[in-house]
């Protein structure tokens, strides 16, 4: 029987009279402003006593991967095409759906992906999953990597002329910069699904996100909690059934679309397995 197969139904919340693990566990987030930060903030205030998640600020994907190796954080928020190039790595869970997104001035003259060809583009922070799309997205542009906050500045005051950023729909942080609208990077899905495979798949921005009168075709990328397989089973349980009892709370107040966190989709994690303890939870949950 398939693993999703398996696994998926309608799952039983029964977990939720269980006596829970003490301790802290830290969970590598994201940058200010972006949805990673506000989940793992909403992880850190939802998670049932007596245990504690402490959220960290980080660059983003890469970043919080490399936490986990040196372990100095024991659960991270990554995209899915990062979590594959990492050897070893387990899920607790396929939590939402990243946008990826191209940003321009409204009153710029810039219409597509190839107008920014040879001008400065921020393609994301370092360490960050947006800067390994940007790479592969090989837009022709002079690259730059700002945070996001930095990037909206210097998008404002002329110093690039657009920026790339991977998060959910509407970012808190873009939704406050009035006056922008997002390309359409659709025309390089067909490139990227042929060179990695269906980690990637189309999404549409919604009419209204930004301000915008029509809706813009993207591509979108699982993201996944993440650990190392030597999390305790413990821990990974008490996770899972955090995930699954507060799902509809785990979502950043500003969402839209179709990024929610989804309980039938908890166990969709492509090619990175489960933590055993993940499963096994998973499992008892499915009643």
């Amino acid at each position: 029987m398939k693993r999703r197969a398996f696994l998926l139904g309608t799952l039983v919340l029964t977990a939720c009279g269980s006596s829970e693990p003490s301790g802290t566990i830290r969970i590598a987030g994201g940058e200010p402003g972006g949805f990673y930060n506000d989940f793992a903030a909403l992880l850190h205030r939802l998670a049932p006593s007596p245990l504690t998640i402490t959220p960290l600020e980080t660059g983003g994907s890469a970043d919080n991967l490399k936490l986990l190796r040196e372990r100095t954080a024991e659960l991270g928020l990554t995209l899915s095409d990062s979590a594959h190039l990492e050897p070893g790595i387990v899920a607790l869970g396929r939590v939402y759906e990243n946008y990826l997104q191209l940003v321009v001035l409204d009153a710029s003259p810039y219409r597509t992906p190839a107008d920014l060809i040879g001008r400065p583009v921020s393609v994301g922070a370092a360490g960050s999953g947006a800067a390994l799309q940007g790479e592969r997205l090989a837009l022709g542009v002079r690259e730059q990597h700002y945070p996001l906050r930095n990037a909206v500045d210097a998008l404002r005051a002329g110093d690039i002329a657009a920026l790339l950023w991977s998060g959910g729909v509407p970012t808190p942080e873009l939704g406050k910069a009035s006056g922008i609208r997002l390309l359409p990077l659709d025309g390089f899905l067909p490139r990227l699904r042929q060179d990695y495979g269906k980690v990637y798949e189309r999404v549409d921005v919604r009419m209204g996100v930004y301000g915008s009168s029509v809706e813009v075709p993207t591509i979108g990328t699982p993201n996944l909690l993440v650990c190392r397989p030597d999390l305790s089973d413990e821990y990974a349980s008490a996770v899972v059934r955090l995930l699954v009892a507060k799902a509809a709370q785990l979502v950043p107040e500003q969402a839209l679309g179709t990024q929610y966190l989804d309980v039938r989709s908890l166990i969709d994690t492509g090619t990175v397995p489960l933590h055993p303890g993940a499963a096994a939870e998973y499992r008892r949950l499915h009643g």
